[in-house]
């Protein structure tokens, strides 16, 4: 790594930290100190902005580097990230998001508590999201960790430490000082950065293969060491049942999780209506699709053009694939081009993290106040000093993500992000769903569907081989693998749904009809919606 390159990237490093802070301090200075400023940027934004601010947080670095990284070194296999990714929209476009706006206020316990015993409903749905906020944050601080240490050529543990802190020092000052409206604005920006550099990347590399997409494909094939294998089904998965059943689990994960994850859900309350969150949707899908549609254009690129050896030889989960990319499609690893290309898309991807840090830490914080703390002090908590615990919040929140980003930076992290997706999917869903669409459904079913999904998929994941008994485990020293999958989604899935059922089937208390017809006729016209 030259010095030019390291020079460069910090000096974009630098630019956007910068922008991102002028942006926090401007909206603290506007802000009135509200729950709903906070929590939900006073539901003043527009469908387009808020699309674009979903599609910034939904698009992480793992979806930038990582996908493209797996589609350079599987080929085929590597694609269906792409698709479990693209599709879980749908579910959320037709099943959630009009629904969560009208029902909910704040966070996902909101519109599960509407019809319910609020306290134990509150601290069993704000538990599980900030259980799935911190898999998925500690997943990005790690993963900014590396991935700057590797960029800026500092492999030591030192530079890699020191990064895990300022990208936590950083999302606690987005968050504490702007809130929602800050987070949004910094989402907002990131998305156009990271659509700006995926569009440039890939008319590149359609340039260099003259429009052809099908030698594209041909050249990456010959290039890769599998020819013919690369672009068929069966690379990384195919083989024995455990590699295709582990597949299925990913897959579900990834397409039922996006609808539970809480930062996520939190978006669809800074819109002023339920149409608009609809259609905030509709422009996040959009932009969604044609980043994923990209991803693989930079995969088969960067197998084509690198070579899935020199990917593999720089990292082994091929996250450096483009960047590598970016490098030889502006000239190389000495030209001025290379040089520029190379640390413009070092400083996106840095952007991403930080844009995403900042939406998970928001949605944990808005958890422990509005649902763990109000339900514990409901009588005594008033709006004001709500958001001053959310403030509290997330600096703690930030520390633990710090600390458990340092223990963790020399692990395998990968398995974190498809973690958090299965526990969303396992806990958060089943009791979104029932709360919707079950006119029966009780406190006892909603409490049991939450911790019948989250505790299954934690202790899954323990006895699982990511964790011991094998050479790429997290503790590869010790074996107490019993459970063969490295996903526990399709088990721990349908276990939050029987578990809800069966809570509320042995329910000694009855449903509340009035309530749920309430809500049905506020989750389908939005009448009396916040």
């Amino acid at each position: 790594m030259t010095g030019d390159h390291q020079t460069l990237a910090l000096l974009l490093f630098g630019v956007f930290v910068a922008v991102t802070l002028a942006i926090t301090t401007w909206v603290s200075r506007n802000r009135h100190g509200s729950a709903e400023e906070f929590y939900a940027g006073g539901r003043l934004f527009s469908p387009m902005e808020n699309g674009f601010a979903i599609a910034g947080d939904y698009m992480s670095a793992a979806s930038f580097l990582g996908i493209s990284g797996l589609i350079a070194l599987f080929g085929y296999d590597g694609l269906l990230y792409s698709v479990g990714f693209l599709v879980a929209w749908l579910v959320v476009l037709f099943l959630v998001a009009e629904l969560v706006r009208n029902c909910g206020r704040f966070t996902l316990a909101d519109v599960v508590a509407s019809r319910m015993r609020e306290r134990p409903v509150r601290i069993a749905a704000g538990t599980s999201s900030v259980t799935v906020s911190v898999l998925y944050l500690v997943a990005q601080m790690v993963g900014a960790g590396s991935l700057v240490a590797l960029l800026l050529g500092g492999t030591s543990g030192a530079a890699q430490a020191w990064t895990v802190i300022g990208v936590g020092a950083l999302m606690v000052i987005y968050v504490s000082l702007g809130g929602m409206r800050a987070t949004t604005w910094i989402q907002i920006v990131k998305a156009v950065l990271l659509m700006c550099g995926a569009i440039a990347l890939t008319v590149l590399v359609l340039v260099r293969f003259h429009g052809d997409f099908d030698q594209l494909l041909r050249t990456a094939a010959d290039r890769s060491g599998h020819g013919s294998q690369f672009l068929a089904p069966g690379l990384k998965y195919g083989g024995d049942w455990t590699a295709r059943l582990d597949f299925i689990s990913l897959g579900l994960a990834l397409v039922l999780g996006t609808a539970g994850l809480p930062h996520i859900l939190s978006r669809f309350y800074t819109v002023p209506t339920a149409r608009a969150a609809r259609r905030s949707v509709v422009w996040s899908i959009g932009l969604i699709g044609s980043f994923y549609l990209m991803t693989i254009v930079l995969g088969f690129g960067a197998a084509a053009i690198v070579g899935s050896d020199a990917v593999r030889g720089s990292n082994a989960a091929g996250n450096t694939a483009v960047p590598l990319l970016a490098l030889d499609l502006g000239g190389g690893a000495d030209s001025t081009g290379g040089t520029v290309l190379f640390a413009v898309v070092a400083a996106i991807a840095f952007a991403t993290i930080l844009a995403v840090v900042a939406g998970i830490t928001l949605a944990s914080s808005a958890s422990v106040a509005h649902d763990l703390y109000a339900s514990l002090r409901r009588k005594h908590a008033k709006p004001r000093s709500e958001v001053a615990v959310a403030r509290v919040s997330a600096a703690g929140i930030g520390v633990v993500a710090i600390g458990l980003g340092l223990l963790a930076r020399d692990l395998n992290v990968a398995f974190l992000v498809g973690l958090a997706f299965a526990v969303a999917a396992s806990a958060n869903l089943p009791v979104l769903l029932y709360s919707l669409f079950w006119r029966n459904f009780t406190t006892r079913g909603a409490v049991w569907s939450v911790y019948g999904g989250l505790v299954p998929s934690l202790v899954l994941v323990l006895l699982s081989p990511v964790v011991s008994g094998g050479p790429n485990s997290l503790f590869p020293g010790v074996d107490f693998q019993y459970f063969p999958l490295e996903n526990p989604g399709l088990v721990s899935i349908p276990l939050g749904f029987l578990a809800g059922w069966l809570g509320t089937v042995t329910s000694s208390e009855p449903a509340d009809e009035a309530k749920h017809a309430e809500t049905e006729v506020r989750s389908l016209t939005g009448a009396g919606a916040v």
